[in-house]
């Protein structure tokens, strides 16, 4: 079966606000993100039947599709891929044609995502082209520790899962600056309003864990 990724035009969720977001086929998530099995946010409520609707091959565009929808949006527009889901590819490795693709759809608008497929040179060299050409992929760490070893790799900007009680702005291990996520702490802030994650910047985006899988994503964060 063909990776599907679904386009939604004005995203529904609160946190986000009315803009693109998109929804790629759990085959893309790579084995390595220690949420997969436990702590993943996208595995409830409306999000996880509408993900299980595009594992399956019942909902979204094949990738061409989606890259024309992503090339049509107006000019300028702030777009986050991947509520759920990876990059494209299945599993740990990044497909660098499918990225370009839509890296080259992406020229003139601002898409922002995450990744865990951060392991490899391969992959890493990939991200490093991506944030170079406009479209910023934030690499996705687990702990504070984990934060300070992807920021060495200057592949781009950072992000990192905190327990749920962290909710004031702190630092790693190594000094770096940890911003909480402004939407996750302030009702008057969005994605659509902010655009942080979104940014080139040495600051580290932290996102206490939240959703009904809370305490498993803290866990882990806590380690």
């Amino acid at each position: 079966m063909k990776m599907k990724t679904h386009l939604t035009l004005s995203s529904g969720n609160a946190k986000t606000g009315p803009i693109p977001v998109s929804t790629s086929s759990a085959d893309t998530c790579p084995e390595s993100c220690p949420f997969r099995s436990q702590g993943c946010y996208a595995k409830s409520g409306p999000l996880a039947l509408h993900w299980l609707k595009i594992t399956a091959g019942n909902r979204g565009l094949d990738w061409d599709d989606f890259c024309s929808a992503i090339g049509a949006l107006p000019r300028g527009s702030l777009w986050r891929h991947n509520q759920a889901g990876d990059l494209p590819g299945v599993g740990e490795q990044i497909d660098t044609v499918a990225l370009s693709q839509l890296v080259g759809a992406n020229k003139g608008k601002r898409g922002w995502t995450y990744t865990h497929k951060h392991s490899t040179e391969t992959n890493r060299e990939a991200i490093r082209s991506a944030n170079a050409n406009g479209f910023t992929i934030n690499l996705s760490a687990n702990t504070l520790t984990h934060a300070d070893e992807l920021a060495e790799t200057n592949c781009g900007p950072v992000v990192v899962v905190l327990p749920s009680e962290q909710i004031n702005n702190t630092t790693t291990p190594g000094g770096r600056k940890v911003v909480i996520c402004p939407a996750t702490v302030r009702d008057d802030v969005t994605c659509a309003s902010c655009g942080l994650c979104q940014r080139q910047r040495s600051a580290i985006v932290g996102f206490p864990a939240h959703g009904t899988s809370k305490r498993k994503a803290s866990a882990i964060a806590s380690n």
